[in-house]
């Protein structure tokens, strides 16, 4: 069984538009939802799953963000600071790369939440990951029953877990929840400065080395500040 990973990136660079006015003067991964920010939901899942280190990057108001994860020791963080610079998601990662380390890594959106099921959700990926079939694993929650979600879904999974994007008028079952586990040779040939990871994903997908894993448990869309106390009813009835 492969080595579960022991680094993470955590994407907290956005602007959180559609949070305004909740982040007219906090960074969305300092929004609240069940009594602590969204990124130490986050961070905290990492600690649960062992990851000794995660790389934070920051763009919109960095410095709360810095203040906030300076001396956290589960897992230890280590800021890639982006404030003069636009990278989007892929170019976040290239310059990343040199903190994560050779090894396959896990990859978070800051924002990103759940409630994880009989098992953790990050076990699971790291159980699931066969880095030789797999570039990329993503962690899929289904369209329908997802919290604060109301889109067209990302992708249709085949049995083999093998993912093909969605086309653009198709309405397709399961959406990027947000997580994933990355091989860094994924990046080997990555443009410099600003690009999107869609864009490796889709590369992935054409060699057939981009697969999926339904999460366990309940995923939440948290991307308006309506879908804050939506997250949160969850939350409370996941407690009960």
């Amino acid at each position: 069984m492969p080595t579960a990973p022991t680094a993470a990136m955590v994407l907290a660079a956005g602007f959180g538009t559609r949070m305004r006015p909740l982040t007219d003067h906090m960074p969305k991964p300092m929004v609240a939802v069940a009594g602590k920010p969204l990124i130490d939901h986050v961070l905290d899942k990492l600690a649960e799953a062992d990851v000794a280190s995660a790389v934070v990057n920051v763009h919109y108001l960095p410095d709360r963000i810095i203040d906030h994860v300076t001396g956290r020791a589960r897992p230890a963080v280590t800021i890639s600071d982006e404030r003069d610079v636009i990278l989007g998601t892929g170019g976040a990662v290239v310059k990343a790369l040199p903190l994560l380390g050779a090894a396959p890594f896990f990859h978070l959106n800051a924002d990103t939440l759940w409630i994880d099921g009989v098992q953790p959700n990050l076990v699971r990926l790291a159980q699931a990951f066969d880095p030789a079939r797999m570039d990329v694993l993503l962690l899929l929650a289904p369209t329908a029953g997802s919290i604060g979600y109301h889109g067209n879904g990302d992708f249709v999974m085949e049995p083999s877990g093998r993912l093909i994007r969605r086309g653009e008028r198709e309405v397709v079952p399961f959406v990027y929840a947000g997580v994933a586990i990355l091989t860094p040779r994924l990046f080997a040939d990555a443009p410099r400065g600003e690009f999107s990871l869609n864009a490796v994903f889709d590369r992935a997908a054409e060699a057939g080395r981009l697969h999926g894993l339904r999460i366990d448990g309940t995923w939440m869309h948290v991307g308006t500040p309506d879908a804050v106390a939506a997250a949160e009813k969850a939350f409370l009835a996941s407690a009960a």
